[in-house]
């Protein structure tokens, strides 16, 4: 999950989960556009969204690739 905040709203952070966005726009706003078709406004820029969302994709991986055994074993 990433972290945003909403545009106009209480300053409070929310999660999202990056796998449901399906664009970000760059206006005089930032919109986050879902899989579900909601949009989103929030306060972070387009490159500070993106850089949230390979931030995380890197996290996933690397616990990912950490989980996998190191031995090898052959038949």
């Amino acid at each position: 999950m990433i972290t945003l905040h909403r545009l106009g709203h209480t300053p409070e952070p929310f999660a999202l989960n990056p796998d449901l966005i399906v664009t970000v726009e760059a206006a005089h706003d930032t919109y986050v556009t879902l899989s579900t078709g909601v949009r989103l406004s929030v306060t972070e820029t387009m490159d500070e969204v993106v850089a949230e969302i390979r931030d995380w994709r890197v996290l996933i991986l690397t616990r990912a690739l950490a989980s996998q055994p190191t031995t090898v074993h052959h038949l």
